[in-house]
């Protein structure tokens, strides 16, 4: 058999132990060190008292061919004797092999059984590395010995993995986001479309972002990309999950996490075109009952952006034209630490504590020139060059403790934790604008506008969830789960006008503002899955209730919504056409509700262009979603997964722009706020391919077919959005000789409305909350082009090189055209086109497969389980 020299590619060595033939003088289980992957486990009690038997002789036999005798004979490859509770725990076994147990005790009568791993093709990614860690129960000294079912190993581990009810996108195999964030990882994901701002859209609506299963208040800029361990993508989700996120599914960042006997871990190093470098580290050391894990991470970033915006505004002192070009600087450092500990209390009891700390400063630069041309005539034209000058800071610490409980009974389990997340902003800013006639000269005696912006935020998210799952038979099981979330948001926002006068900043009350909120979440729910021949299916339901509480607290204002329980019901159904096809079709309800930024009513007038105000008074809105999906796996190197999907929305959160006099600008502005629009309609095709051509070519191709219609009539009459759009997305991965590999990714996004629920920066689930659909424009089509070259080696590739450079053809670019009774608009922006990046990463320590288990294969995956059906 071909030795197994790939660290991290787990599952792949599952494949080729499972095909592979041994070679020629090798006997199965015999030889190769690396095969001894297995682990049975379990408990001696007595049978009548159901006490543990304490210094019980537990040994395992395989019977194999003695070479001196010429014959087959018993030989014992491992045993212990049992401690204090029972506990007995039998490692390093080969999958492939046959064995006997035998457990002996003085005053008992010996047990003597069978028992195996066998190996069955089709299992998903759970079971594949559930598979190694056979739980073998309690066994009971008096009773008949038992045959147990084996499990299932199959499959290799690709850089994508597609199940009906979600895809699974594994970032080792990542080159392109190598040394960046989330953000850059996201941008290579099939189904996934991120654009220059980082605002995350999947079928064209924002959905949550998760991390490690549960809600963060982390944005996707602020997670450094060599922390992630896979992405997983849920379309539609059950209503084992959280019912927030509207029309959108779920996406969720699984963070690194190992639990290898021993140690093991990895340093890395990197610097981009502009000189900024980024570094990082992790560590796992493992032994008897406690597992440490550790890693921190360190990224500078200098982000140069440029945009333009022309606009007509149709106002009562006559047309205004309105010409403005934007450059700006960004830079800064952030660094982000993680620290966890498991202690096994025995073979079916784990704590878990995990502590995260990220922190990061910024500063930036703008430089903004406005050219206002009053058409009705020309002695008030004038431009108006605003310098900026920023910083900002941030801070999240979160917190989490996890305890897990396996039965007896294979599958059966309960776990609980808690989930603690706090972040802190402070945002400060200084503005000047000069103002000059057409000529560049000053005009008149327009004195200079000075601005100032104080402002800081704090952001506490604590959640607790517990889960029970009870398996009736191999196909028939019920989950049960219960979950609290609360959030408390303060904001402060001060604005400042320079009085030329008295020398002095002034605060602009009507512009400023001190607001807090307060929601708490309770949910339950519960979800029963069966199978009946070919056919099955998981019925699920899950209730929910929400309390919003607002306060501006410099006006007194209060602001309380109770949500009384909504019920949200799920159903999957899923018919097995064949062994290599089946279909799918599901329902979901879900919600949306508003985010802290689309509701406080705050005017920010940092941009004299793009002043936006939320509004308290938004309700949340509901979806409904249907789905049938079509997957068909042509050979272990093919796959095909084929959706067409119908959302209806009603109450839907909207961007909506107005006009209005303002005081403090005096003229009339444009407001960008929100209002709940009608209801709107979407459907669509969606079609992801792997193929895996040769041992070294893979293509990953997705293409997204999609009609969104918006209805906000109830807003202005004939208000009406509709639009028909495609996104595509390749990747290719190519291993050369020598062990080169390249990866190319492209992408193509037609013209489409400006996506629904678009999250700045979180996707729908960080500090910035989602932003809305809008009823008012369009998105004009985009593509780009990255493509990454990596370099491994040293002994069993420990080391690599990676050479990133994203945007190649300068194509990527925001464009955008909004229209109204009051105004038209066209802005466009561009940030850090054709960018490059350099990383180099070691690896170290002793691969050991064996620590697997099935109390451990969750990892940092808790909750966002399979469907098993």
């Amino acid at each position: 058999m071909r030795r197994i020299v790939l660290l991290f590619a787990l599952i792949t060595a599952f494949q080729s132990i499972v095909t592979a033939q041994p070679p020629a003088g090798m006997r199965p289980g015999a030889g190769n060190a690396q095969m001894n992957i297995g682990r049975f486990y379990g408990k001696i009690v007595d049978a009548t008292t159901g006490k543990p038997v304490d210094a019980a002789s537990v040994q395992l036999l395989q019977n194999r061919f003695d070479s001196v005798s010429k014959s087959r004979k018993d030989v014992v490859v491992g045993g212990q004797l049992t401690r204090a509770n029972g506990d007995f725990s039998l490692e390093n076994l080969s999958p492939m092999g046959n064995y006997k147990l035998v457990v002996t005790a003085i005053g008992y009568k010996t047990v003597d059984q069978k028992v195996a791993f066998e190996f069955k093709p089709g299992g998903n990614a759970q079971q594949m590395m559930g598979a190694l860690d056979k739980d073998l129960g309690n066994i009971k000294l008096e009773s008949e010995a038992k045959v147990l079912e084996g499990v299932t190993v199959t499959a290799s581990k690709p850089t994508l993995e597609m199940a009906i009810d979600r895809k699974v996108f594994n970032v080792e195999k990542n080159l392109m986001s190598t040394g960046g964030t989330a953000e850059d990882v996201l941008r290579t994901v099939p189904s996934v479309a991120v654009d220059i701002d980082g605002n995350v859209t999947m079928r064209n609506t924002a959905p949550q972002i998760f991390v490690d299963g549960r809600p963060s208040t982390l944005t996707i800029d602020q997670i450094p990309a060599d922390a992630i361990q896979s992405i997983e993508l849920i379309t539609n989700p059950s209503a084992k999950y959280d019912a927030s996120g509207g029309m959108a599914g779920i996406i969720n960042i699984v963070m690194k996490k190992n639990r290898r006997i021993g140690y093991n871990g990895s340093v890395r190093a990197g610097v981009d075109k502009r000189g900024r470098l980024n570094g990082g580290a992790d560590i796992n050391v493992r032994q008897g009952k406690v597992n440490v894990f550790a890693s921190g991470n360190i990224n500078q970033r200098k982000s140069i952006s440029e945009g333009t915006t022309d606009r007509m505004e149709y106002t009562a002192k006559g047309n205004k034209r309105i010409d403005q070009t934007n450059d700006s600087e960004n830079k800064g450092t952030f660094a982000m630490g993680r620290f966890g500990i498991d202690y096994f209390l025995d073979n079916r009891n784990t704590l878990t504590y995990t502590q995260s700390l990220m922190r990061g400063s910024f500063k930036s630069s703008d430089v903004q020139t406005t050219t206002n041309r009053f058409l009705a005539g020309q002695d008030f034209d004038y431009i108006g060059q605003r310098n900026g000058l920023s910083d900002r800071t941030f801070n999240n610490l979160g917190s989490s403790l996890a305890y897990k409980h396996l039965f007896a009974k294979p599958g059966k389990e309960i776990t609980a934790d808690l989930n603690y997340n706090r972040s802190k902003n402070d945002n400060n800013g200084d503005f000047i604008t000069k103002f000059y006639n057409l000529n560049m000269q000053p005009f008149g005696t327009k004195p200079d506008a000075m601005q100032r912006q104080m402002g800081e935020g704090e952001n506490g998210f604590f959640t607790a969830q517990t889960d029970f799952v009870n398996p009736f038979s191999d196909k028939m099981k019920l989950e049960m789960g219960a979950r609290i979330a609360i959030r408390d948001f303060t904001s402060v926002n001060n604005n400042y006008i320079f009085n030329q006068s008295t020398g002095n900043y002034e605060l602009q009350a009507a512009a400023s503002n001190q607001y807090e909120f307060n929601d708490k979440v309770y949910a339950a729910y519960a979800s029963f899955s069966n199978q009946y021949r070919k056919l099955g299916y998981q019925i699920g339901l899950r209730a929910e209730s929400s309390d919003y509480t607002g306060l501006l607290i410099d006006q007194n204002q209060e602001f309380n919504t109770k949500y009384p329980i909504s019920l949200f019901p799920s159903a999957f159904f899923t018919y097995k056409l064949s062994e290599t096809q089946d279909i799918q079709l599901n329902y979901t309800r879900r919600v949306n509700r508003p985010s802290f930024f689309q509701l406080i009513p705050f005017t920010d007038y940092v941009d004299s262009l793009n002043i936006s105000r939320g509004n308290p008074a938004l309700k949340p809105e509901f979806t409904h979603s249907m789905e049938l999906s079509y997957q068909k796996t042509f050979s272990r190197s093919h796959n095909l997964l084929g959706s067409v999907y119908y959302k209806n929305t009603t109450d839907l959160l909207s961007r909506y722009q107005f006009t209005e006099y303002s005081d403090l600008v005096g003229d009339s502005v444009i407001i960008n706020s929100y209002q709940n629009a009608s209801e709107s309609y979407s459907y669509g095709m969606e079609l992801t391919s792997r193929n895996a051509f040769t041992k070294w070519l893979e293509v990953t191709s997705n293409l997204n077919l999609y009609n969104s219609i918006i209805d906000g009539s109830n807003i202005e009459k004939g208000l009406r959005n509709e639009q028909f759009s495609y996104y595509a997305k390749l990747n290719t991965n190519f291993k050369l000789p020598s062990n080169y590999s390249i990866q190319l990714t492209g992408e193509y996004q037609s013209k489409t409305a400006i996506p629904v629920n678009t999250g700045g920066r979180g996707g729908g689930g960080g500090w910035m909350g989602p932003q809305a659909s809008t009823t008012q424009g369009y998105i004009r089509p985009n593509y780009g082009l990255d493509i990454a070259f990596k370099k491994d080696f040293l002994k069993n590739n420990a080391a690599s090189v990676t050479l990133t450079f994203s945007d190649i053809l300068r194509t990527r670019l925001y464009d955008a055209y909004s229209v109204s009774s009051s105004f038209e608009q066209n802005t466009n922006r561009r940030r850090d086109p054709q960018f490059v990046r350099l990383n180099f990463s070691y690896r170290f320590g002793k691969f050991d497969a064996s620590l697997f288990k099935r109390k451990n294969n969750r990892g940092g995956m808790d909750g966002m389980q399979d469907v098993q059906m």
